[in-house]
This record gives structure tokens, C-alpha cells and sequence, in this order.
């Protein structure tokens, strides 16, 4: 758990970085609780990571960072970790799995990142060992990082200030650094918040791990929601998320198409598939009823799979 207080210390070290991003109601009539979705794909960066990065980065000693920040990511903290780059007027180096979506790649780009891709072993080793071969630099951990875990917990104060009545809080489940972050807010202040992790059902590393009572390998099967769900939990992330969270749940692949579909429908905002996971659980009826705050974590989308939700369809 981290400690409100270095929370509270984050919100102060990334103002002017990262957006206080609105928190609305998901208005369908027919959805079995209150949806209010957090968009946090209105940041700089289209995802929540330029919190956990700025606050990092911010926090670390200037000597460590002249030489450039290094981080592995399939695309978000990417650009998190380059957006803080060139800030400070130094190079990032970003590890991505081969895998990694056009649209997250153009992204780091942009923002002058240098791409390493990287076969998905090859990739989860670099993040599991919180390093990447050959590469020198300051390795900004795009989840275990207790730094960039008080960042991603500022979230979690922005929803209990704007909704303090809060019932459960939804959260996409990647490496487990979100999660830790908002749930730490949320039992500091508000522990009768429910709190619920989602992964898509073709990468559910959390599930297996909760039934197994300690990290389990899965069967890994990268779908286009490329931003959530693993092979295993991390295993230093499993004593910390699993007293934190009241369960873990699953969103079907053709669940979350229709979530994207929603969100675009009805709040007119783009949200990538690990955005849409929470809002895809929150309407199944998985997260209970009362009021549900869904975390919409990003919305890094490729145009074509958007295109193809938009249409229907659910991408391969």
C-alpha cells in the first residue's frame, strides 16, 4: 500500500504535467448500477501514465536522469517516460513488445522516443528485471516503481473529491501499478469502497492468480486490447495488489468492442480497449450496483481497429 501522504506529495510534483481529468456519468438506462467513467484518455499523452511517470522522474535525483530515461511499455508509459524526455531536453528509450499498436508507436515518435521492439519474452524479462539489455540510462518502471504508483494514486484522490459517495471504483489491470495506486487512495479515505481489478478474458494473469492464491502462468493470447493482462502477475506486485482488491473480474473481448462503441456514442470521447474493460464490467453487472467509477485508462487506439469496433465488429 502506499502511504496517502506520498500521494498527496505526487498531486503537487505533477501539476503542470499531467490534467485533473473530469470524471462524468455514463448515462444507459438499461445498465444494472451507475456508470461514471474517469477519462483519464484525456491526459497529454492519452493515458493515465504521464501521472506515475512525471512523479518519478520529478522525484529523481537530476544526476540520475542527464543520460536519458529508459522505460518497457507496450505503448502508454512509452509515452509517459518520452513526454518526461523531452521535458528535460534528454533521450528515452522505449522496449515494446512486437506487438505494439501503430498508433502507440506514432505516438512515442512524436515525442522523440527511440523504439526497441522486442519479442513478448524478451519484453516481460526487461520489465520483470526492471532493466533492458544494452541500454543505459534511468529505468523508469512502468509499474512497480513506488513513485510511479503515488502518481497513478492521485486518480484516485480526483474520484473521492468529486464523487465522495463512491460505491466501487473499476480498474484495468496491466502490471498492477494503477490498481495499487488508486486502491491505496481509496482504503486510506474511503475503505468501504469497493475495489475491482478487469482483464480481458484472453489474458486474465489476476484471475488465474487469486484462484491460485499466488502468481500462476497463463495462457497468453495478445488481442487488440494490448494494454491489459499479462502471462503472470508480476511477483512483487501480488503481496501488494491482492489485500487491496475485493475481486478480480474478466470482460469478454465482444463485451469491451461494445463498451468502445458506447463511449464514443454516448460521451463522444475515443477510448483504446484496456479504457473500455472497466466500462465493459460495470455493464455486464459484474462490479454490483450503486455508484461505479470506471477508470477509462487510455485512449491509444489504432484508427482501423476504432473503425472496425465502430462498425460492429469485434477485431481479431
Amino acid at each position: 500500500m502506499i502511504a496517502i501522504e506520498e500521494i498527496r506529495a505526487a498531486r503537487e510534483r505533477i501539476a503542470g504535467a499531467a490534467t485533473r481529468t473530469p470524471l462524468v456519468r455514463l448515462a444507459v438506462d438499461e445498465a444494472p448500477c451507475e456508470i461514471w467513467c474517469k477519462l483519464e484518455n484525456l491526459q497529454p499523452v492519452n493515458s493515465f501514465k504521464i501521472r506515475g511517470a512525471a512523479n518519478c522522474v520529478r522525484a529523481a535525483d537530476p544526476a540520475l536522469v542527464r543520460d536519458g530515461l529508459v522505460t518497457a511499455s507496450a505503448g502508454n508509459a512509452a509515452q509517459g517516460v518520452a513526454w518526461m524526455a523531452r521535458e528535460l531536453g534528454v533521450p528515452a528509450t522505449i522496449a515494446v513488445p512486437e506487438h505494439a499498436p501503430t498508433a502507440k508507436l506514432d505516438a512515442i515518435a512524436r515525442l522523440g522516443g527511440t523504439v526497441v521492439k522486442l519479442p513478448y519474452a524478451d519484453w516481460w524479462q526487461a520489465i520483470v528485471s526492471g532493466r533492458v539489455e544494452g541500454v543505459e540510462g534511468f529505468f523508469v518502471h512502468p509499474v512497480s516503481d513506488p513513485a510511479v504508483m503515488a502518481g497513478n494514486g492521485t486518480i484516485g484522490l480526483e474520484i473521492l473529491e468529486d464523487l465522495p459517495d463512491v460505491d466501487a471504483v473499476v480498474i484495468p489491470y496491466g502490471g498492477g501499478g494503477l490498481t495499487v495506486g488508486i486502491a491505496s487512495a481509496v482504503r486510506a479515505l474511503r475503505p468501504e469502497t469497493r475495489v475491482y481489478t478487469v482483464e480481458p478474458e484472453t489474458a486474465a494473469a489476476l484471475v488465474a492468480a487469486r484462484a491460485a492464491g499466488e502468481p500462476a502462468s497463463i495462457e497468453y493470447v495478445p488481442s487488440w486490447v494490448d494494454g491489459s493482462g499479462s502471462r503472470s502477475v508480476l511477483a512483487d506486485m501480488w503481496p501488494r495488489v491482492a489485500p487491496l482488491i475485493d475481486d478480480a473480474l474478466v470482460a469478454t473481448l465482444a463485451e469491451t468492442a461494445a463498451a468502445v462503441r458506447l463511449i464514443a456514442e454516448r460521451l463522444r470521447v475515443i477510448a483504446e480497449g484496456a479504457g473500455a474493460l472497466a466500462v465493459a464490467a460495470a455493464l455486464a453487472g459484474r462490479a454490483g450496483g450503486g455508484r461505479i467509477v470506471t477508470i477509462v485508462s487510455g485512449g491509444n487506439i489504432d484508427f482501423s481497429t476504432f473503425s472496425a469496433i465502430l462498425r460492429g465488429e469485434t477485431p481479431a
